[in-house]
């Protein structure tokens, strides 16, 4: 008996992941309006009915995929910052931006996450998809340079906010650009004069 629970919840699961996976594949190509739930489950190798088991509609395996597409993100970001803490705060904080701005040229996180999300799902349930999986990490950053002295003393959370707003915007200039090169090269540029007047008067300047 426990085994056959076993044996469903796997296949439940299976078929939840291949819903996710296809969807993921299908709106990063072809972007959420020009993907039709035929197109979906004939990619899942699944019934109509089992997307509407899991799904209330194509709305709600979108927001599904968001979810998956952020968390995948946000671990990358949390292991570039745990791999190296070298450099203080703002260092830290600008490798972590770099490595934002580079996975938002990526289509699926460009188009799911920055164009299609916030105008599918409305700004209010796009921003509660997506900021659980980095307000975190962000937060932890900040509490951290406060603590070791490196980052002047101030609210944690409004400031994690303002970053990731930031951190939003600048990958949609980015991304949008007509010259993405230098765009990133100059966002990073402001990033870290933004982030250096944000830093304690004993951290010691960047040097070029």
């Amino acid at each position: 008996m426990n085994l056959r629970r076993r044996t469903q919840a796997d296949r439940t699961a299976a078929t939840r992941t291949a819903l996710i996976s296809a969807g993921r594949r299908l709106f990063a190509e072809h972007g959420f309006a020009g993907v039709g739930t035929e197109a979906i489950v004939l990619e899942a190798a699944v019934s109509r009915g089992a997307l509407y088991h899991h799904f209330a509609d194509k709305t709600e395996l979108f927001a599904a995929v968001l979810d998956n597409v952020e968390g995948e993100v946000s671990a990358e970001l949390a292991a570039v910052v745990g791999a190296d803490t070298s450099g203080g705060f703002v260092e830290v904080m600008l490798r972590s931006a770099e490595a934002w701005l580079d996975a938002c040229q990526r289509p699926e996180v460009q188009r799911i996450v920055l164009v299609d999300g916030p105008s599918v799902l409305g700004w209010a349930r796009w921003r509660e998809i997506c900021q659980p999986h980095i307000l975190g990490l962000v937060s932890a950053v900040l509490a951290q340079g406060m603590a070791d002295g490196s980052l002047d003393p101030q609210p944690v959370t409004p400031l994690a906010h303002l970053l990731l707003a930031i951190a939003d915007e600048a990958a949609m200039y980015v991304a949008t650009n007509a010259d993405p090169v230098t765009a990133r090269r100059e966002m990073i540029a402001i990033i870290r004069r933004f982030l250096q007047a944000l830093t304690a008067s004993t951290e010691p300047p960047h040097r070029t």
